[in-house]
């Protein structure tokens, strides 16, 4: 069963095989300060999962937060004044992060992206790549918004977005988001006592946002509120992500969750991959084709990737990232995916065996023409 798949929060999270956990700044954050309490008994959380075989990334708000207290500024100051807190607050906030997860062996690895990281494809694939390598190499990325240069105008604004973005990136299977609040209500239980809680959303129409009220612009700390999560586990939805909405005010959230503390599972049609290899078969304009030889074909059938040697001709301007067909010397499409070199390198290295990719190109690349994860053959497959 996947995370997806999966019909209670806990279940979810014991599906989970790749994890991304948001955390606000309100929970981080106390007098100023890292909450170093909390923030340790979370690092036991997180070693418990990486124990268990679930890779996990952290979404980690705060160095804005940090660095206001260690500047003396307030809530209130210009942007300007925000980008500063955050350059003085960042390593106040893997400082922190550091200190909870070093005594189980777990090596925390600073990311740090603004919205056009997740939105332009080239920068989108480097960062993916990235996340990917920390990941291989067992450290636990801790993601936070890139606040020293991003402007008003390429923020991401609450880390609930970036958390979704972050998920599809990565093709996590599941997206955590710690709040002050233990799930969606269908009224604001703060408000209302007698509000029922939704353990359970399979769908998000506007039935379902209007439960979310409006965002917390009162917060103390934080910038988000339950519409910002719901916004975010639409976006995690359409990439197969299912998303849990928990409270963080407990001092293990992760294990409350998976013990059956009350939280809500949104979740999501499909799986990760199924919802990428849909994009790339469906929602993405070819930029060039790749003609490829009879055995490439049947390599990719038996679930290989598409390999340099296997390229006799390259077709059309396309960049690393861009959507390219896979056709046979006759002309017949064989299948559309996302190539792993510019058209101009793809062109040096077409029908050349892979320990001969770093001499032609200059520099140690991807080893494949297309990875087989991000392809899909005619038919489907």
């Amino acid at each position: 069963m996947t995370a997806t798949a999966a019909a209670s929060p806990a279940a979810a999270l014991a599906a989970a095989r790749r994890l991304v956990v948001k955390i606000g700044s309100a929970l981080v954050v106390r007098d100023g300060g890292p909450d170093a309490v909390w923030l340790a008994a979370l690092g036991q959380d997180l070693a418990r999962l990486r124990a268990a075989g679930t890779e996990v990334i952290v979404v980690s708000s705060g160095a804005v937060a940090l660095g206001r207290g260690r500047l003396g500024l307030s809530k209130s100051a210009r942007l300007d004044e925000k980008q500063a807190a955050a350059a003085a607050g960042q390593s106040l906030l893997m400082q922190a992060w550091e200190t909870a997860l070093s005594p189980h062996g777990l090596i925390p690895a600073q990311v740090l992206l603004t919205r056009e990281d997740t939105e332009r494809r080239r920068r989108w694939l480097n960062a993916r790549s990235t996340i990917e390598a920390l990941l291989r190499l067992g450290a636990i990325p801790v993601v936070n918004e890139n606040d020293t240069v991003a402007t008003e105008e390429i923020r991401y604004g609450d880390n609930d977005r970036l958390a979704a973005r972050t998920a599809q990136l990565a093709r996590a299977d599941l997206l955590v988001l710690l709040s002050d609040v233990d799930g969606l209500y269908d009224a604001d239980p703060r408000k209302i006592p007698g509000a029922a809680h939704l353990s359970l959303v399979e769908s998000l129409g506007p039935d379902i946002m209007a439960m979310a009220g409006e965002a917390n612009a009162a917060a103390d700390v934080g910038t988000g509120g339950m519409r910002t999560k719901l916004e975010a586990a639409r976006i995690a939805r359409s990439a197969g992500c299912a998303t849990v909405i928990a409270s963080g005010l407990v001092e293990r959230p992760l294990a409350a969750v998976a013990a059956g503390a009350r939280a809500t599972l949104v979740t999501a049609p499909g799986t990760p991959a199924t919802a990428w290899k849909a994009w790339i078969a469906g929602s993405v304009e070819p930029a060039g084709r790749l003609v490829v030889d009879d055995g490439a074909v049947a390599a990719l059938h038996a679930g290989k990737s598409l390999l340099p040697s296997g390229v006799r001709a390259v077709e059309g301007r396309f960049d690393k990232g861009d959507s390219v067909l896979i056709v046979t010397p006759d002309g017949r499409r064989a299948g559309v995916g996302l190539a792993a070199w510019a058209a101009e390198e793809m062109t040096l290295i077409q029908g050349r065996k892979t320990a001969e990719i770093e001499g032609l190109v200059g520099y140690k690349g991807p080893q494949v023409a297309i990875h087989r994860d991000d392809l899909v053959l005619e038919g489907g497959a």
